[in-house]
């Protein structure tokens, strides 16, 4: 016998029941989903990696590169998502130049449609860049560039910088080196991080005398002249005596120094910052110098630094070096403002949400300050000790210099 057709009152009471059904299948199908499958949904994140590949700071370049995609890994436990939305990550070469650097910046602006860039090496590639950001309306973290002026008197809002800048090296090197009757010239690189750097070294030198201040063009592979200047001036002066040293990029004039041999012939000691691992190889001629650095890989204590380590020896069997904890902390701080955004890339909505943002690194906590966007972060007072196993000076941590210590100015005009 015929089942009679259900009234339509029967089949409309059925359908919220059935509507029910059909969110409850779809809610279990979506909780069901990996987060890599969920960012289908949503448009990609696409991240401008903007570095100097080729020219004398090509190192430091591939150490960027390497630590911001392994700051990705680590940030987003390998899923390369954050929000629901998949990281594409777009690296451009400026060839360290600053005409390069402000074109494929604008590049990576209009037509690669990326919603933050990062970079770059050098300084006065950096410096160029920042008017593009401001152009675009777009953010651009820098990361490794030092000079000053760049959270400075040529800052705009568009810019943050996780990388450290020359105050806080000064200010930190001050902590280790500025004492009544100490005599310093300087060595730099004759450019906007070489010259950011000694003026802020003067700024912060309040008790030695500085008596020379010494700037060689980036490349320079003779440093002999330079170098004759530097010890006349300060062979005869009264005093502990120190040549100081700021220098970017290959060759180094370290080696040098040390055929001179500055110490046992004129009673110069050498000063200087960190460096990437190759250049602190002439270190090793230098036991029991001091100063103050950024990062060295057996320093800082934390989870984030110990996977670092861990996981860089693993796969390229050496340890991350100066410029991989850089990049990495750009790629946390990026991700750590996504999340909070909820996947957010507005340009307003971003820069509300970093400025004054915390966030973990391999250094530890870094912060931005409010009025520049510069990041806020420990040095370290080393000491060089000569270890047979390693092929490098050896920073051995005298003591955490912590960011509040360092009392870094706020030098924008805006």
């Amino acid at each position: 016998m015929a089942l009679a057709p259900r009234s339509r009152a029967a089949r409309a009471r059925a359908l919220p029941r059935r509507h029910a059904l059909t969110l409850a299948a779809a809610a279990a199908l979506a909780a069901a989903l990996p987060a890599a499958a969920l960012a289908q949904a949503r448009p990609d994140v696409k991240i401008a990696l903007i570095v100097g590949k080729t020219g004398p700071l090509e190192a430091y370049a591939k150490q960027t590169v390497i630590g911001f995609n392994m700051g990705l890994e680590y940030a987003t436990g390998g899923t390369m998502t954050v929000a629901g939305r998949k990281i594409v990550v777009i690296e451009k070469d400026d060839q360290t130049k600053p005409d390069v650097g402000k074109a494929v910046l604008a590049q990576a602006y209009a037509d690669d449609k990326v919603d933050i860039a990062v970079g770059t090496t050098a300084s006065p590639v950096a410096l160029a860049m920042l008017p593009v950001a401001e152009e675009y309306k777009k953010i651009l973290l820098v990361e490794p560039a030092v000079a000053d002026s760049i959270t400075g008197e040529r800052w705009n809002r568009y810019i943050f910088r996780t990388g450290r800048n020359s105050s806080q090296d000064a200010a930190a090197n001050a902590a280790a080196l500025d004492q009544t009757g100490n005599v310093i010239a300087t060595l730099a690189n004759d450019n906007a991080f070489g010259r950011d750097g000694v003026k802020a070294v003067k700024e912060f030198t309040k008790n030695a005398k500085i008596v020379h201040e010494e700037y060689l063009p980036l490349g320079t592979t003779d440093f002999t002249a330079g170098l004759q200047r530097i010890i006349d001036k300060l062979k005869d002066q009264p005093g502990r005596k120190f040549l100081s040293v700021g220098w970017a990029g290959s060759p180094t004039p370290f080696p040098k120094i040390a055929d001179l041999d500055l110490k046992r012939r004129f009673g110069i000691e050498l000063a200087t910052g960190g460096n990437i691992l190759p250049a602190m190889v002439a270190y090793k001629n230098f036991p029991g110098m001091e100063g103050a650095l950024y990062y060295y890989f057996g320093i800082p204590k934390n989870p984030i630094n110990d996977w670092l380590v861990t996981n860089h020896f693993s796969r390229y069997k050496e340890p991350p070096d100066f410029f991989t904890a850089g990049g990495m902390s750009a790629a946390l701080a990026v991700v750590e403002a996504l999340k909070r955004t909820n996947g957010d890339t507005a340009t307003e909505k971003l820069i509300a949400t970093m400025a004054g943002m915390s966030f973990e690194t391999p250094k530890g906590r870094m912060t931005f300050r409010k009025e520049d966007h510069q990041a806020m972060q420990d040095m370290y007072h080393f000491r060089i000790k000569n270890d047979p196993a390693f092929a490098w000076g050896v920073p051995e941590l005298v003591r955490v210099i912590k960011a509040e210590e360092l009392q870094i100015p706020v030098r924008n005009k805006r």
